[in-house]
């Protein structure tokens, strides 16, 4: 990092706190607060530092605003870092307390120390897409949970007319602004030529519909163009996680959960109904439990089919098609 200065920057809701070396090899950290006046101060601070390296971990919205901030200014690189990343790299480190102050000295030697990958700043649509999936798949959590409440009102002679209203009624609410939302989103995907046909190509997929496909899609989009199929396999955590160890240790190899779990919750449905009615889908399920796999390892196992199903459909642009990417060699038999 010749001539290049490291930064880490801890973000809460209310405040950014920055760790920056000085010149006499040590650190300062300084506080900004998380809005707009705090971000011009910032900006103000690091401009005077030359070229900076930025590191933050990913905090979802609270991070946003400060990210386009950053990535905005040309003497600044960003990268948002996996939190699970970072909190493996501070136990490395022996970092046992924890602190705002603290973890803004952590990224900043995780910037010093770690590969660097800057961060894909994305277009204002992409950026609203992403948005209205995110809220798409809570008001669709909490229909489900009402719809359930419903139905369990509905067999208890307990439960007061004023209630079950109350429920119907919430239900009629998420129901209208879940429409909505979709609208939206498609108004937004139908705005831009490339998402639309990577819409297209989604609902091509046996098992994802408009609503699969708005959430799959709202996740894919802030990632950037030149990661491969592992990369897109790695992000949504569903890469296979090996815990074994000389010849007495054997651990059942899981997923790793390290990454973003929106997306694993966006392609649980589609696996789940293309391993019942995508035939070759359903093979490929079958036999994985025929090779020991559970039910829940064999599903994973497709959803992540699908993930590099979506990555070469993208890529080629081609719709589905199971008979290449689910192509085997039969079983041996004894």
């Amino acid at each position: 990092m010749d001539k290049m200065e490291a930064c880490g920057m801890e973000v809460s809701a209310r405040e950014l706190v920055v760790a920056v070396g000085d010149r006499r090899g040590g650190t300062w950290v300084r506080r900004f607060t998380n809005r707009a006046v705090g971000h011009r101060a910032l900006l103000r601070v690091l401009r005077r530092l030359g070229k900076v390296r930025v590191v933050l971990e990913a905090t979802g919205l609270y991070g946003l605003d400060v990210a386009l901030a950053l990535s905005a200014e040309e003497n600044v690189e960003l990268m948002v870092a996996n939190p699970r990343a970072v909190r493996h790299f501070a136990q490395a480190m022996m970092q046992r307390s924890k602190n705002d102050q603290l973890d803004a000295v952590v990224l900043r030697e995780f910037a010093l120390r770690m590969p660097f990958r800057k961060w894909a700043r994305p277009t204002e649509n992409t950026l609203a897409l992403w948005s209205i999936a995110r809220r798409l798949e809570a008001l669709t959590a909490q229909r489900a949970a009402e719809k359930n409440r419903r139905h369990a009102a509905q067999l208890s002679q307990a439960v007061p007319v004023l209630v079950r209203r109350e429920i119907a009624s919430s239900l009629r609410f998420l129901e209208r602004s879940i429409a909505r939302l979709q609208r939206e989103a498609r108004r937004r995907i139908a705005a831009d030529a490339q998402l639309q046909r990577r819409y297209e190509l989604l609902c091509s997929i046996p098992g994802v519909g408009a609503v699969s496909a708005i959430h799959t899609l709202g996740e894919l989009v802030l990632l950037p163009e030149d990661r491969d199929v592992r990369q897109w396999v790695a992000y949504a955590g569903l890469d296979p996680r090996e815990c074994s160890s000389g010849a007495s240790v054997r651990k059942r190899v899981r997923i790793s959960k390290v990454g973003n779990r929106h997306l694993r919750r966006a392609l649980y449905m589609p696996a789940l109904v293309a391993s019942r009615y995508q035939p070759q889908v359903r093979e490929f399920y079958e036999r994985l439990q025929k090779r020991g796999k559970n039910k829940l390892q064999a599903l994973l196992a497709v959803a992540r089919k699908l993930l590099h199903a979506i990555y070469g459909m993208f890529r080629t642009l081609q719709p589905f098609d199971g008979t290449r990417l689910f192509a085997f060699t039969p079983l041996r038999t004894a």
